[in-house]
C-alpha cells in the first residue's frame, strides 16, 4: 500500500481553497513544475493524492521563465487546467481573457505561480532529480520489484521516496545539437560561446549580442521562427536561416487556415521577409563544421551527397529542437519508440516524418504506461523529439494519470481532445509504420480526419493485444493503482530500445 499523509481523509474528493501541507512518503511524486507538471499536482489535490513537485530551477516554472519574452500563439482558453482552474478560482482568482495571448513572463505571474502557491511545502525549488529508480532493486531484478517505493536521488545528495512518479521535466534543458546528423558538428564544442540556444531574448536582455551583427539560425521550427522574426527588427543586422529541407513551406504554415491565429501569422510574416531578401534562406543546409575564423565563425554544410556549402557570421542560434533525458530513468522499465524516443503506443500520429496537423488524437493512461508499474511521462517529454506538443495535449494526460492513481478508471479512459488545426496537412502521408489496431490508419489524402471521424480509445481484445506484442498492456480496471507497486503488467517486462 501506498502510504497516504497522516489525517488524510480518502473520501474528501475536492480540497478547500487555501494551502497544503504534506507529510511522511508522499504517493506521488511530481518532477518539474511547469504547466503540465502543476496541472498533475492539482488533479492529485482535487482527489485527495497525496504529492511532493520537485522543480530544478530557483523558481516556480523556471524554463518557462527562461523564454518569458516570448509571446505563446496558443491563448489563455488552451492554457489553463480545468482542475488548476477550479482550486484557483475557489481561491479568489480570476482568469485572464481567454482570446488574450500570454508572454511565458505572464504564464508564470498570472497563472503559475499563483498555482504553486496553492501549494505551499508541497513544492520545493532548487530540487534537481539526477535519477529515479526502484529502492534496492536495478533494472535487472524482478522478484518482489513491485512492492519496492521509487527512489529519487537528488543532485544535492538527498534521496526520497515515493509510490509512483509523474515525471514532467520536460525537454527544455537538453537541446539537440546543431549538427545536421543527430551528433554534434566538427568544433561545435570550441564555438560554444557565439552559439546561443532557441529562444534569446533579441529584442530585450540579449540584443548587444545580435544588433549591428551577422547573425544566422539554424531550424525549421517555431522556436527559429520567432527569432528570425524579432532579429527583422533590429538595424543593420544581416540575417541568415538555414534549413535542412530543400523548401521552408512546413514552417510557413497554414497562414489563414490555421485555427490559431497568431500560428498563421508567424509563418506568413516569415515567408514575406525571406521573399523581401531581408532574411536570406539557406536551403539543403547539413551543418558539418563549425570553425572559428578571424572573420568571424564558419560554418561548413555537407549533405549526404558530398556537396558542401558555407556561410561566416557572427553569432548562431541554434534552434534545432529538443530531446529528452532519458538518464534519469535509466534504471527503470521503458517501452519507447525507437524513433522519436516518445511513449511507443502514440508514436505514429506524432511522428513529424508523417504528420504535421494538430489533430492529434487523444491519448491517456493506457497509451503512456510503461512496464515500470507507476512510472509516466507526462507533457513534451512524452513526445520524445516530436515537436508537435501543445500544452492542452499535456492537461489531457494529466488528468487521465492521476484519475487512474484514483482507482478512476472510467474517466481515466475517457480521454478527450479538441486541439485547433494547423491548416496544413500532409497531401500523401507515407505509411512507413504500423499505426496498430486502435490507431487511426494513415490516410491517402490527409492526416487530419474529419471531426466526426475522431479517434476514440477502446479496451483491446485479447486478439488485439497479441496482434501488437510491444504495446504495454493497461493496468486492470478493477485495480486501483494506489496499490500501484502491487499490480504487474501481463507478459514479460521489457527495457528501452537499446541505442536509446
Amino acid at each position: 500500500m501506498l502510504r497516504p499523509r497522516p489525517g488524510h481523509d480518502r473520501t474528501r474528493r475536492r480540497p478547500s481553497a487555501g494551502r497544503f501541507r504534506a507529510t511522511g512518503r508522499p504517493a506521488c511524486g511530481r518532477d518539474r513544475r511547469g504547466p503540465v507538471g502543476l496541472a498533475a499536482a492539482a488533479h492529485l489535490a482535487e482527489r485527495g493524492i497525496d504529492f511532493l513537485v520537485l522543480e530544478a530551477g530557483e523558481q516556480v516554472a523556471a524554463s518557462v521563465a527562461h523564454w518569458g519574452h516570448v509571446r505563446v500563439f496558443s491563448p489563455w482558453q488552451y492554457d489553463i487546467d480545468s482542475a488548476a482552474r477550479r482550486l484557483l478560482q475557489a481561491d479568489g482568482w480570476s482568469a485572464p481573457d481567454p482570446e488574450w495571448l500570454p508572454t511565458g513572463a505572464e504564464l508564470v505571474s498570472d497563472y503559475l505561480a499563483p498555482l504553486a502557491e496553492l501549494f505551499g511545502d508541497r513544492v520545493r525549488t532548487n530540487a534537481r532529480v539526477s535519477a529515479i529508480s526502484r529502492l534496492g532493486y536495478d533494472r535487472v531484478r524482478t522478484a518482489g520489484r513491485e512492492e519496492a517505493p521509487f527512489l529519487i536521488r537528488l543532485a544535492d545528495g538527498g534521496e526520497l521516496q515515493a509510490g509512483a512518479i509523474i515525471d514532467a521535466s520536460g525537454t527544455y534543458t537538453s537541446p539537440n545539437v546543431l549538427g545536421a546528423s543527430g551528433l554534434p558538428a566538427h568544433g561545435e564544442d570550441t564555438a560554444a560561446g557565439v552559439v546561443d540556444h532557441a529562444l534569446p531574448d533579441v529584442l530585450g536582455a540579449d540584443r548587444d549580442r545580435y544588433e549591428g551583427r551577422r547573425v544566422l539560425v539554424v531550424g525549421a521550427g517555431h522556436s527559429a521562427a520567432t527569432t528570425l522574426l524579432a532579429l527583422a527588427q533590429l538595424d543593420a543586422t544581416p540575417i541568415t536561416w538555414a534549413i535542412r529541407a530543400g523548401h521552408a513551406t512546413r514552417t510557413y504554415g497554414g497562414g489563414d487556415a490555421d485555427a490559431l491565429p497568431a500560428r498563421g501569422a508567424l509563418g506568413s510574416r516569415l515567408h514575406a521577409l525571406v521573399e523581401s531578401g531581408r532574411i536570406q534562406l539557406l536551403t539543403g543546409f547539413f551543418t558539418h563544421r563549425v570553425r572559428t575564423t578571424g572573420d568571424g565563425v564558419e560554418l561548413i554544410s555537407r549533405a549526404p551527397s558530398g556537396a558542401e556549402q558555407s556561410i561566416t557570421v557572427d553569432r548562431i542560434v541554434s534552434a534545432t529542437g529538443y530531446r529528452p533525458d532519458r538518464s534519469l530513468a535509466s534504471e527503470l522499465r521503458l517501452d519507447l519508440d525507437p524513433i522519436l524516443g516518445s511513449a511507443r503506443r502514440p508514436a505514429p500520429v506524432i511522428d513529424p516524418n508523417q504528420h504535421s496537423c494538430g489533430t492529434v488524437p487523444a491519448h491517456g493512461v493506457d497509451e503512456l504506461t510503461h512496464p515500470e508499474p507507476g512510472y509516466y511521462a507526462i507533457g513534451v517529454k512524452s513526445y520524445g523529439r516530436a515537436p508537435t506538443f501543445l500544452m492542452a495535449t499535456g492537461y489531457e494526460q494529466a488528468r487521465s494519470v492521476v484519475a487512474a492513481l484514483a482507482g478512476d478508471w472510467e474517466a481515466a479512459r475517457d480521454v478527450q481532445l479538441d486541439l485547433p488545426e494547423t491548416g496544413v496537412c500532409s497531401p500523401a502521408w507515407p505509411r512507413r509504420r504500423s499505426s496498430g489496431p486502435d490507431w487511426p490508419a494513415a490516410s491517402a489524402a490527409a492526416c487530419c480526419p474529419p471531426r466526426s471521424q475522431a479517434w476514440a480509445p477502446r479496451r483491446r481484445t485479447t486478439a488485439a493485444a497479441a496482434a501488437d506484442p510491444l504495446r504495454v498492456r493497461a493496468l486492470p480496471l478493477e485495480r486501483s493503482v494506489r496499490d500501484v507497486r502491487r499490480i504487474s503488467h501481463r507478459g514479460p517486462a521489457r527495457g528501452p530500445s537499446s541505442h536509446l
